[in-house]
């Protein structure tokens, strides 16, 4: 299936679900009062969603690679914040193991690669190629 909109994409999707996810931790006890950690946390978040509907956006193949690049380097910056939050307690580990362990961070990089694959080897259609 090709995407016609960035809210058709799986990995979008899961990262929408994730953000929803680690903001509802972000809101309970020592997590919320920790300032610094949780709007950095967010931003990365907001960053992953936003890189990838923005390079979708642009139309073009090797645009939206690099956004996703980017996005990926946020999924990253999330997954390091994520163990600072388990170390001090905010989060709890099974909790970490959900999010980290059972692969919803790796889920949507690995994801992103293929994608990113598919699109250098101009396997999708409907986005120009530069």
């Amino acid at each position: 299936m090709i995407a016609k909109r960035f809210e058709d994409l799986l990995f979008w999707q899961k990262a929408r679900e994730l953000t929803r996810i680690i903001y509802n931790y972000a809101r309970n006890g020592e997590f919320k009062k920790d300032y610094g950690l949780k709007d950095q946390i967010q931003r990365a978040l907001i960053s992953v969603m936003s890189n990838i509907a923005e390079g979708f956006g642009r139309g073009g193949n090797n645009e939206f690679i690099q956004y996703l690049f980017t996005a990926k380097g946020s999924l990253s910056e999330v997954k390091s914040q994520l163990y600072i939050a388990v170390d001090l307690g905010y989060i709890g580990s099974a909790e970490f193991s959900k999010i980290i362990r059972h692969d919803r961070t790796e889920e949507i990089t690995m994801m992103m690669n293929s994608f990113i694959k598919s699109l250098k080897g101009g396997g999708r259609k409907g986005l120009k190629t530069d």
